[in-house]
């Protein structure tokens, strides 16, 4: 890949200040300082932050694409970490370069997070051709950091050709990471009470493969859950026609089970490819981003709209004290939001020429 693309505009053609356009250079030159700044920059709730952020991922946004995009998720001490650390070791080896976006649950309390993704992949971060960033969640839905889409764009720029977000697999955190990645995978335990407690959740109808890691602690009762989890698949409806989720066993810790589980998403990218279904899918995330985008900024101008502001402490002492409906309160505020009527202007023309001046 070119160290750059020439100098890139921003919107109306106008180019790209200094400092932006270094940023791009360098995430397409490959320096992993460019690439951390620009999520940085990403990161950053600062408006004019975010208005340079904008640009520089418009400038990238050709040179995107490219990587194949997997979710890694499961309950807490699932092992994902050490299955990553071992995934990553073997692409790499085989010539790959990795990027870890690692989503760390930040504190309800204090809003820090503990971003200890680094030291628990500590073989991965000392390869060059690995790039692990651990993101705070702030609170988005389901661990999920809201800019973990855009940071995943940018390290398809600086040319990672497999990308994998891993989330802290709490709540709804399975659905938003599955509406971001080519391949959605969830990892399990066996041995951990109920097995099939995630079909209650509805995860299996969005999992493209089940791992059951740890195997080597109990390799009957891993199979006895996989079992279990490929008779499950059986009977539920597939999100793709062409592809029946498999269910793997292996153990990250003894890097068992690797190989064949990149034989698999290998597999599914070939078997979706040729229909335009691969394609379809991330055709389908990008609308769907961008509407995700459309209520979140729609319920910021809400909260941040004058009579809003001003008409919501009395009514919510109103709904508090039971004096109005949530229903009535809800309507009163979105009507405030409802543009004035446009004047009628015939009828002021009428009115201008019946006036006695």
């Amino acid at each position: 890949m070119a160290a750059s693309a020439g100098a890139a505009t921003a919107a109306g053609g106008a180019p790209l200040p200094p400092a932006d356009q270094s940023l791009v250079d360098g995430v397409l030159a490959r320096q992993r300082r460019a690439l951390a700044k620009s999520i940085t920059l990403i990161e950053s709730t600062r408006r004019d932050h975010q208005e340079r952020a904008q640009q520089v991922l418009g400038a990238l946004m050709p040179h995107t694409g490219r990587a194949i995009r997997i979710g890694i998720s499961g309950v807490p001490g699932a092992g994902k970490s050490t299955f990553i650390e071992a995934l990553g070791t073997y692409l790499i080896d085989r010539g790959h370069r990795l990027a870890v976006l690692a989503v760390d649950p930040s504190s309800s309390v204090t809003g820090g997070s503990i971003l200890g993704d680094k030291t628990r992949m500590e073989t991965l971060c000392q390869r060059e051709e690995a790039f692990i960033r651990p993101s705070p969640s702030a609170g988005s839905l389901g661990g999920v950091a809201e800019k973990t889409r855009e940071a995943m764009l940018l390290c398809e720029a600086a040319g990672f050709d497999v990308i994998i977000v891993e989330t802290v697999g709490v709540g709804q955190s399975e659905t938003a990471v599955a509406g971001m990645v080519d391949m959605f995978c969830l990892l399990q335990l066996p041995n951990a009470g109920d097995d099939l407690q995630a079909i209650k959740k509805g995860i299996v109808e969005i999992a493209d493969m089940v791992v059951i890691n740890k195997a080597d602690i109990d390799p009957r009762a891993a199979q006895v859950v996989r079992a279990q989890w490929k008779n499950a698949l059986h009977f539920l409806r597939h999100a793709s026609p062409h592809w029946a989720p498999p269910v793997l066993t292996l153990s990250a810790l003894h890097k068992e089970g690797i190989v064949e589980f990149w034989e698999q998403v290998l597999a599914y990218r070939d078997a979706l490819t040729p229909s335009g279904e691969f394609e379809a899918k991330r055709r389908h995330q990008a609308r769907a981003w961008m509407w995700n985008l459309i209520d979140s900024g729609l319920r910021q101008f809400f909260r941040h709209h004058p009579a809003v502001q001003a008409d919501l402490p009395g009514l919510l002492d109103q709904v508090d004290a039971g004096r109005t409906t949530p229903t009535a309160a809800a309507y009163r505020l979105l009507g405030h939001l409802q543009a004035p009527p446009a004047p009628n202007i015939a009828a002021g023309s009428a009115s201008a020429d019946a006036s006695p001046l």
